[in-house]
């Protein structure tokens, strides 16, 4: 999937510069195996489980950098379409608003436009994966206690960008022909985040009502038993 993705999209449109690992560390090691899991055509459901005898967070912080990475680039691809005018409002549709809250400028939910809340987002995101004390790089240094909750709440808003682009700006990826390389990618997410149960399913709802999403993704089949209600009537304002 990796090479597909460079070969599709334009990597000089990269949204943010990218996170890499150091060579020679533990975690290099494991971003290298599940490169070769994913380029080796492994099932992804199979592809994103924890292997045997690694550690979790060290897995979870690969697949935390990796899909910023990949999420990034793919917004930065369509984010010359993205703008105040064609999206005031940061949304899923005409149900979901997502506001910015990050208790320093913006210390209640806000709304903001969309290239507002995106840049937000991958600052906010970029500080996180770039410091040491949240994920440390040095051998035998160890994760906060709290470091799940803080990847939980960055693939949380990692989630809303794929929102938006599938909701609003799924026509861009056609004409690029990205479409099945988006989809794969969002799979490989979904199995990730539901695996390591990293994200509520009620913040899956707004792919899940959008029925060409659900069948291009093969999603809805799958999440047959979640028992999520699709019949909100008014839009839902979410922040976190």
């Amino acid at each position: 999937m990796s090479i597909a993705l460079k070969q599709v999209f334009n990597k000089d449109k990269t949204f943010r510069p990218k996170r890499k690992f150091e060579p020679g560390t533990q975690r290099f090691e494991l971003h290298k195996r599940a490169q070769a899991s994913l380029n080796s055509g492994v099932d992804l459901k199979a592809a994103v489980q924890l292997p045997s005898g690694e550690d979790q967070n060290d897995w979870v912080a690969v697949h935390v950098v990796d899909f910023f990475n990949r999420i990034n680039l793919i917004y930065g691809t369509i984010c010359e379409f993205c703008t105040e005018r064609t999206c005031p409002v940061m949304s899923g549709g005409p149900k979901y608003e997502y506001r910015w809250q990050d208790d320093l400028k913006y210390k209640k939910p806000t709304a903001l436009p969309a290239p507002q809340y995106m840049n937000l987002l991958m600052d906010w995101i970029e500080v996180q994966i770039n410091n040491e004390d949240i994920f440390p790089t040095c051998v035998g240094v160890p994760f906060p206690k709290n470091f799940l909750q803080i990847c939980k709440k960055i693939l949380c808003r990692l989630f809303r960008v794929f929102v938006h682009v599938y909701i609003h700006h799924f026509d861009r990826v056609i004409v690029m022909g990205a479409e099945a390389h988006v989809n794969t990618c969002y799979k490989h997410f979904y199995y990730f985040v539901t695996e390591m149960n990293l994200i509520d399913r009620k913040e899956l709802e707004p792919l899940l009502e959008d029925g060409r999403i659900g069948r291009d993704l093969e999603v809805l089949s799958r999440l047959g038993d979640a028992k999520m209600s699709s019949a909100i009537q008014q839009r839902a304002y979410i922040s976190l």
